[in-house]
């Protein structure tokens, strides 16, 4: 990861080999956020793997803090996803 932005409020983060898929997902987390007044992404080119994420908080919040929680909260998300599926197939194969 990249950081580009004077103002700590207002960032730019680089994530190499990343696209849509953590894009989207990201951002939506993100903007959970009520501190958070602009978030957004754009892939800087079809053949490059990295996304531009761009964060812009309200107040003196700094914009990393928002990032941080929404990967933590992403992470939890796919974690009770997995462990669901996870339960699902066990409960599955058992009645087999």
């Amino acid at each position: 990861i990249q950081v580009d932005g004077t103002d700590g409020s207002c960032v730019t983060f680089v994530l190499h080999d990343e696209d849509h898929t953590l894009g989207n997902s990201l951002r939506y987390m993100v903007m959970k956020n009520p501190d958070v007044e602009f978030c957004g992404y754009c892939i800087t080119h079809p053949s490059e793997s990295k996304i531009n994420f761009r964060i812009q908080t309200r107040g003196a919040l700094p914009a990393v803090e928002p990032f941080r929680k929404g990967l933590n909260d992403l992470m939890s998300v796919c974690q009770h996803v997995l462990s669901t599926f996870e339960r699902s197939m066990k409960e599955y194969r058992a009645q087999r």
